[in-house]
């Protein structure tokens, strides 16, 4: 795929090695072990880099279905946001490399795992939970905002937990650097905003959409908008066709910060430093951004 002149490969080691170090990484630098999970487009391994001995997560990218699938711009973009962001719950991009028929991605290792089969097993989380989980992504997005990075997609899915039981973003497939509005259709349907619903312009108020969906199915154990059929669940979220069910009982505050990040205009969404500051988040959530089960 040639993702990167050699002149361009990232150099920087997990154990931080400095820039005059300059490493080219291998397979040969890598004691690969059990594998995590798989994707459309490879697996990941947890594996240790045997000179530092650092425990990291390598993702293994085959180019022939990147190229078949037609994302390898996407991978690209995905390699240079991620590379270059610095957060306690951003999952850490260290490096890659590439030979004739991979492309490896060496990622910080989340060791609580996938944060979608931790709700799974619980079917809901209690609010101290939710709350902290989605206080520690305000601060993450307003970070990436900051950057001029919109995440575009938000969910479970894309979440991992680390050691300490801190959230971590893994998934920057969809982000984007920008500086201007945006019309790109991308991302899943159950927490699309109704401005990419609807094909429309759109900015960085859609991860406030999405951290209100994501809220809403820590609380509830779905996604607000869910239909059987996809036209219903456009139509739920261009009318924000919004109900909360009798049970698990929901305090009154967590429904209000659903309610006012889910608003059609995006202007009107509660901003993200709002976020941080509503009655439920300052009752609920851990102030060390950490739950521990």
């Amino acid at each position: 795929m040639g993702i990167a002149t050699e002149s361009q490969q990232e150099n920087k080691a997990p154990s931080e090695s400095t820039a005059a170090e300059k490493k080219r990484w291998s397979l040969n630098d890598f004691d690969i072990g059990k594998p995590l999970g798989r994707g459309k487009f490879g697996h990941v391994y947890v594996a240790r880099e045997k000179k530092s001995s650092q425990i990291v997560a390598l993702k293994v990218l085959f180019k022939e279905q990147l190229k078949q699938s037609q994302v390898e711009h996407q991978l690209r973009r995905e390699v240079e946001i991620q590379s270059h962001l610095r957060h306690p719950n951003i999952l850490r991009l260290y490096g890659y490399f590439y030979d004739q028929k991979r492309v490896y991605l060496i990622l910080e290792y989340a060791a609580k795992g996938e944060l979608y089969k931790q709700l799974q097993n619980c079917k809901y989380f209690s609010e101290r939970r939710a709350a902290t989980y989605v206080a520690s992504l305000a601060r993450a997005l307003i970070y990436c905002h900051g950057k001029h990075v919109i995440h575009r997609d938000i969910k479970p899915e894309n979440l991992l937990v680390g050691a300490q039981g801190e959230l971590k973003i893994a998934d920057f497939g969809w982000s984007v650097h920008t500086f201007n509005r945006r019309r790109t259709m991308c991302g899943t349907l159950d927490y699309l905003p109704p401005e990419m619903v609807e094909s429309v312009e759109h900015d960085a108020n859609v991860d406030i959409w999405s951290l209100g969906v994501l809220c809403y199915e820590f609380l509830y154990g779905v996604p607000p908008f869910e239909a059987k059929e996809h036209s219903d669940t456009y139509r739920r979220i261009i009318q924000v066709d919004l109900k909360f069910p009798p049970r698990p009982i929901t305090s009154s505050a967590a429904k209000d910060l659903i309610s006012r990040m889910l608003v059609k205009d995006s202007s009107q969404r509660l901003p993200l430093h709002k976020v941080l500051e509503h009655p439920w988040i300052i009752q609920n959530a851990d102030p060390s951004g950490v739950y521990k089960c």
